[in-house]
């Protein structure tokens, strides 16, 4: 080992001395790099190989020289050095890309083409990697060939993979179209295109329509379909194509919203005047209104043909999009706040308006000061959604926006329709309403009632927060009451004992005794093994003093 470490820094010899004569480095600090060299060359060689150490060699040879003699003479090392890593640490695919990076960085284009061999080799199992590869083929290498080659070996290890294909679909729109552009321009330079023999299929970008129709048979779907769809429309030569994928979407996936979402959408590009300076901000608000409603019309087909709530979410998400939209007219942004009350409602009366829309449309309502109207659709939302706690909570805090007189009689009902262990925030609520609404004996009573809960997680929240409401509105006294009273309620929390702890603490004159008790009651609660955090508080401090006053 010891003579081929000596033969390998020989071979360094020639571009140190270089360094030295371009003055790089001096003696002293050429003598500095042979020995690290050296130690570096020893851990590399040794039977017991570690990956930090060829990390840490490439990263000590990574001098960024500009001398065409020392630079090749260092990436040529760099680059064994990355080979015998990779073939050393196969599975680690960050290494794999540090190389592609380096090869990358040096222009290696040669070399770079057999890292990304021996990587696929090696993970074939990941797309992302083949995509790497083959755009890095069509794009710096210019080979459209290659990077054929490439996807369709990518697809036969995954021939469900939407990625590959979109990506495979967009090389050859992209191969047509630089081919279009090359043609192009020898035809205005009146040279002999014969001679280059370009192909009117694939300039019409036939190929691309063959992956097309190979990808919809493996991967189903109007999602991946308008992934393809939108690709083509970044290629103004694809018009053909475009129709064929629409048609397609049509006749397979009209029983998908998307579909539908995707064709109303369309009618706000189709029929475009050409812009005019001239004008007027009227004659524009128009033309847009006109094709809002042409929008809609088409939604209107959806939502009777496909009456479902995804196909209303979708409805009632794009008049949302367009009264959220600036404009100057007043009279549009009238028109547009109409047309989606009256969805919202449509889809409220046909039971298919989503749980999610509610909160969207309540506090539209009630910005809009339709107060008998929100009270109104948040009872009906509660109706169809009982057991759901979010549309008890959006509708509790509406009645209490409202300052409405029928808030406690809503508690009520909700409790009886939401399932206990899903009723902590409902709680929460309530009590906090009630603090600012009733009394505070009322109030209490209310705390007292939620420690019936069988729930822990219900129960031991709000004994904390009933011990905080009890110090904010009685003082130490009534805290100390109520931690005395629930002596035996339990499950408790930790928080909860740390809670009365900073309470005493937090008297001018606080006492040991009481301290201790605390401290031993969450002992007695949770041991020692779960009080770790109050053992090394400053609680524990005071507990190693003499029994004296705080």
């Amino acid at each position: 080992m010891a003579e081929r470490i000596e033969q390998r820094l020989e071979e360094r010899l020639p571009e140190l001395e270089q360094l030295e004569r371009v003055g790089l480095f001096t003696r002293p600090e050429i003598k500095a790099v042979i020995k690290k060299a050296s130690a570096l060359e020893y851990k590399i060689q040794r039977r017991a190989l570690h990956k930090e150490d060829f990390i840490d060699y490439i990263q000590r040879i990574g001098y960024s020289f500009k001398k065409d003699e020392i630079e090749y003479s260092i990436v040529q090392r760099i680059q064994g050095l990355f080979k015998r890593a990779t073939g050393k640490w196969k599975d680690d695919v960050q290494l794999w890309l540090s190389h592609v990076a380096f090869c990358k960085k040096w222009n290696m284009k040669f070399q770079l083409s057999k890292v990304f061999s021996a990587m696929l080799a090696i993970h074939p199992n990941k797309p992302a990697l083949w995509i790497m590869a083959a755009k890095w083929e069509m794009e710096e290498r210019l080979s459209s060939e290659s990077a054929r080659h490439l996807f369709l070996r990518a697809l036969r290890f995954h021939p469900e993979c939407p990625k590959l294909y979109q990506e495979y679909f967009r090389m050859e729109l992209m191969h047509a179209e630089k081919q279009r552009k090359e043609k192009k321009e020898f035809e205005q330079a009146k040279m002999d295109l014969e001679v280059f023999n370009y192909s009117e299929e694939i300039l019409h970008g036939e190929l691309a329509r063959i992956v097309y129709r190979d990808a919809i048979q493996k991967i189903q779907g109007a999602e991946f379909h308008l992934s393809l769809l939108s690709i083509a429309k970044l290629f103004d030569f694809t018009v053909d194509l475009q129709k064929e994928i629409l048609e397609k979407l049509q006749a397979e996936h009209a029983d998908d919203p998307l579909t539908w979402d995707y064709l109303a959408r369309q009618e706000l590009e189709l029929g475009s005047l050409p812009s005019s300076q001239h004008s007027s901000k009227q004659t524009k608000a128009s033309e847009v209104a006109q094709k809002e409603e042409q929008c809609c019309a088409v939604f209107d087909e959806a939502v009777t043909s496909l009456p479902t709530e995804p196909m209303w979410k979708c409805y009632v998400t794009f008049c949302l999009e367009r009264y959220n939209r600036k404009t100057n007219s007043e009279a549009l942004r009238q028109k547009r706040l109409e047309r989606m009350l009256s969805v919202f409602s449509r889809a409220h009366e046909s039971n298919l308006l989503p749980e999610e829309l509610y909160k969207q449309w309540l506090q539209l309502l009630l910005e809009l000061n339709l107060s008998e109207r929100a009270t109104e659709v948040a009872a009906g939302a509660t109706k169809r959604f009982g057991p759901s706690v979010d549309m008890w909570q959006t509708r509790l805090q509406v009645l209490i926006q409202l300052n409405s007189d029928c808030v406690a009689e809503c508690f009520e009902e909700a409790f009886k329709q939401v399932k206990s262990k899903d009723s902590l925030s409902l709680w929460t609520l309530w009590v906090e309403w009630s603090e600012g609404a009733n009394s505070k004996e009322d109030t209490e009573a209310l705390y007292q009632r939620s420690l019936l809960i069988a729930v822990p997680a219900v129960s031991v929240t709000m004994k904390e927060k009933y011990l905080d409401w009890a110090y904010r509105t009685g003082g130490y006294k009534k805290a100390k009451k109520v931690f005395t009273s629930l002596h035996e309620n339990r499950p408790f929390s930790r928080e909860f004992f740390k809670r009365m702890i900073q309470i005493e603490k937090e008297q001018e004159s606080c006492k040991m005794s009481n301290l201790r008790e605390y401290y031993e009651r969450a002992l007695r609660e949770f041991g020692s093994a779960d009080l770790g955090d109050l053992i090394t508080s400053k609680v524990t401090a005071h507990l190693l003093e003499f029994n004296k006053p705080c």
